[in-house]
């Protein structure tokens, strides 16, 4: 969990009480069609796909019946979900990963991760090959909401808008 690392939300802190919640509480705020506008999620340990201690199809039934939530709720029509996945199960990608500068940070150059775009502006069908990496997701969502760009962001990255028609 990368917030441990940092002090304003360590245990016990007001920061932490107040922007963390556990799954129970994801659902509920679904089923009263109440959540902030921006939510990340990360499946416990036995969820999470992670090889050798658990297995891809609990992790994918997992999310499949959060995302069912989120469909049947009024939050639906103004939702946008983006899955993404860290060793999805230990099934590495089979092309090499990008060389070069801006492909790499100080641990080099990591294995491609699919992202899934979950949402009713989502261009249906859709496959994307424009470069991608996690920080394309704080992209889309510093557009979106017309913030500033976050520093460690790299610049030659997409910022996932291609994945969206909001014209419907």
């Amino acid at each position: 969990h990368p917030f441990n690392y940092y002090a304003r939300f360590a245990p016990g802190t007001t920061d932490r009480e107040r922007h963390f919640k556990d799954y129970t509480d994801l659902v509920a705020g679904i089923e009263r069609g109440e959540l902030p506008q921006v939510v990340f999620y990360k499946p416990q340990g036995s969820l999470n796909e992670h090889p050798s201690y658990t297995d891809v199809l609990s992790g994918d039934t997992h999310i499949a019946g959060l995302i069912a939530k989120i469909r049947a709720s009024r939050l639906w029509s103004t939702s946008a979900i983006i899955v993404t996945y860290d060793e999805n199960g230990g099934f590495w990608d089979h092309v090499a990963p990008p060389a070069g500068p801006g492909w790499s940070d100080r641990w080099g150059p990591g294995s491609r991760i699919p992202a899934i775009v979950v949402s009713p502006y989502a261009r249906r069908g859709h496959v994307d090959h424009t470069p991608y990496d996690t920080t394309s997701i704080l992209k889309f969502i510093t557009r979106r909401f017309g913030l500033a760009p976050l520093p460690g962001v790299r610049a030659n990255m997409g910022d996932l808008v291609n994945a969206f028609d909001f014209a419907r």
